[in-house]
C-alpha cells in the first residue's frame, strides 16, 4: 500500500515536471521564408552560385562584397545578422545536417501547398497534389487557436502568396487575412494601412500571385499596432520567387531583407507592454531546393535535397540552446509547436498531428 506522504511527494514531483514544461508565452508570431535553403541559412552565400552561369549574377564583385566572407559563420552572419545574433544565441535552431540534426518534410511533394499544409496541420495529406487554390479540408493550428475563447478574434495572417487564403481556408476558419495583391480591407483603415494600399497599387506586378515582402511585412506590423493580435502569421515569398528566376543576387537580398524585417518586428514587439517577454517567435520554410548549380532553382518530388528544411524558435521561456545537435525533426511538428508555445494542445483536436518539437534537453 502506498503511504499518504509518498502519494503527496509523487503528486508534487509530477506537478513540478508538468509546470517546468509549461510555456509562459501569451502570444506567438510565425514567419515563413518560402523556399529558403538550409545551405544559406547555416553557411551563408554559396560561392558556386555567385556567377552568371548558375546564379544569374552580373555584378559578382558587388555581391561578394555584400555577402562573401572567409568562413561559413561569418558568411551567415553577414547574410542574416538578426537570426544569428538573436535567434541562434537566445533561442534554438533546428536543421543543421552537419550536427546530425536534419529537419525534413514528410509529404514527399517538396513544393508549397503540401508543405504549408504539413506545416500548419501537422501531417501530410496525399490528396494535395498541386498548388491549385482549393480550400484546405484540414483544420490548421491558427483555426484551432481562433476557436479558443482567449484567442478568438485575435488571430491574423498576412502572406505574399494569394493561395494562402485557400491553404488556411480563410472562409471556414474566420481568421483575419490579407494575401497577395488584394488591398487590406480593415475599415476604418489607419493612416499606415492607407499608405500600404496606395504603395501596393503603384508597384509593378512582377508576379501575379505574389506581392513583395515589404508590403506584407508592413501590413502585418500595422495590424499588430492596431489590433494587438495574440497569434500572427507572416508569410514571405521573395526568396522562392527570385530563386525560380535564377537570380541568386536577389535571392540573397530577399533573405537579408527578411532578416531585417524580423529584426524590426522583434524590436516593435519588445516595445509593447503586452508583448515584451511574453511572445514567442517561430521562423521556418515550406520546402528546400536542389543541391547543384543547375537545380538549386527548383524543388519538387524529383529534386534531391528539397526535402530538407530548417526551424528557428525564440522567445518566452524557450531555453537558449542555440544550434541543436543530434536531434531529428520534421515539418509536421511545427503545428503542435505553435500551439504548445502558448500553452495549447493542438493534438487534442487533431491526433494525427505530429508531436511538438522537443525544446528542452
Amino acid at each position: 500500500m502506498t503511504r499518504p506522504w509518498c502519494r503527496v511527494i509523487c503528486w508534487s514531483m509530477s506537478w513540478m515536471m508538468f509546470a517546468s514544461s509549461a510555456w509562459a508565452a501569451d502570444n506567438v508570431i510565425v514567419v515563413t521564408l518560402d523556399g529558403f535553403r538550409w545551405q544559406e541559412l547555416f553557411s551563408g552565400a554559396d560561392e558556386t552560385l555567385i556567377n552568371k552561369e548558375f546564379g544569374g549574377v552580373t555584378n559578382v564583385p558587388t555581391l561578394k562584397q555584400k555577402y562573401w566572407r572567409d568562413t561559413p559563420e561569418a558568411r551567415r552572419e553577414a547574410l542574416m545578422p538578426f537570426f544569428w545574433s538573436e535567434i541562434a544565441k537566445r533561442g534554438q535552431v533546428f536543421g543543421d545536417p552537419e550536427r546530425k540534426a536534419a529537419s525534413q518534410i514528410t509529404n514527399g511533394k517538396k513544393f508549397s501547398y503540401p508543405g504549408y499544409n504539413e506545416l500548419f496541420v501537422g501531417f501530410p495529406d496525399p490528396r494535395i497534389t498541386s498548388n491549385t487554390p482549393n480550400p484546405n479540408e484540414n483544420i490548421n493550428v491558427f483555426e484551432f487557436l481562433q476557436r479558443q475563447s482567449q484567442f478568438s478574434g485575435r488571430v491574423a495572417a498576412y502572406a505574399t502568396w494569394d493561395v494562402m487564403l485557400a491553404i488556411l481556408n480563410q472562409k471556414r476558419s474566420g481568421i483575419f487575412m490579407a494575401a497577395g495583391w488584394a488591398p487590406i480591407v480593415d475599415e476604418p483603415l489607419t493612416a499606415g494601412q492607407k499608405q500600404i494600399n496606395e504603395l501596393q497599387s503603384r508597384l509593378p506586378v512582377y508576379w501575379k500571385d505574389n506581392v513583395y515582402d515589404v508590403v506584407t511585412m508592413h501590413g502585418a506590423r500595422e495590424h499588430l499596432l492596431k489590433h494587438r493580435p495574440r497569434v500572427l502569421y507572416i508569410g514571405l515569398g521573395e526568396t522562392d520567387e527570385w530563386a525560380h528566376g535564377r537570380r541568386y543576387d536577389l535571392y540573397l537580398d530577399a533573405a537579408h531583407n527578411a532578416d531585417k524585417y524580423l529584426s524590426e518586428l522583434w524590436q516593435q514587439v519588445q516595445s509593447l507592454p503586452e508583448y515584451t517577454n511574453k511572445t514567442a517567435l517561430l521562423i521556418t520554410t515550406d520546402h528546400g531546393r536542389g543541391l547543384t548549380g543547375k537545380d538549386w532553382i527548383s524543388h519538387g518530388a524529383d529534386i534531391v535535397g528539397a526535402e530538407f528544411i530548417w526551424i528557428g524558435v525564440l522567445g518566452a521561456d524557450v531555453p537558449a540552446l542555440g544550434i541543436r545537435s543530434d536531434i531529428a525533426t520534421t515539418q509536421a511538428q511545427i503545428a503542435a509547436t505553435v500551439a504548445h508555445l502558448v500553452g495549447q494542445d493542438f493534438r487534442s483536436i487533431s491526433p494525427k498531428a505530429a508531436s511538438p518539437l522537443k525544446l528542452e534537453k
